[in-house]
């Protein structure tokens, strides 16, 4: 896996103007970063209830397939980390109501130990089955998404521009 490249300067890159500078990274690494494609994409995410996340991860996905018959990987590799940051966030807020998972944020630990440590202190679960349905209807749309053929195709495509670098 190449991993995502943070040190790019993502207020000033155009993503469907430059695709070789795109990293697919790991999960939803980038979702927030990568432009046009994050304010294309983000007006469309919500999970509230499962009313919501349906019309959202259909709107999301209808992205994608759109972005996949212009050969637009990037836009569709962005819809699919949006597809599962519904399922992730979703699934989150199912099982802790304030959405936050630790009892203290490891992200701004300061040690590596630390931040270890942090990730041990997991708040208890509060389990919301509005939530959860929320997540479930995102899981399909994702299941979908990352197993579809042409999606397949042009990330296979866009992983050979880098493993000739």
């Amino acid at each position: 896996m190449i991993p995502f490249d943070y040190s790019l300067d993502f207020k000033t890159i155009d993503f469907r103007a430059r695709p070789d500078l795109y990293r697919v990274g790991k999960g939803e690494q980038g979702v927030l970063l990568v432009e046009p494609y994050k304010s294309e994409i983000l007006p469309y995410w919500r999970f509230k209830n499962p009313e919501i996340a349906q019309q959202s991860s259909e709107k999301i996905y209808e992205m994608f397939l759109e972005y996949l018959d212009k050969d637009d990987f990037v836009g569709a590799d962005m819809a699919r980390k949006f597809i599962q940051m519904g399922y992730t966030r979703s699934r989150r807020y199912a099982n802790h109501k304030s959405g936050r998972k630790y009892k203290q944020n490891p992200q701004k630990e300061l040690t590596k130990a630390a931040v270890m440590a942090a990730r041990q202190e997991i708040l208890p679960n509060e389990v919301d089955p509005i939530k959860a349905e929320s997540a479930a209807i995102f899981k399909l749309k994702w299941t979908e998404a990352k197993t579809n053929p042409k999606y397949l195709q042009l990330l296979a495509k866009h992983k050979q521009m880098y493993e000739k670098e």
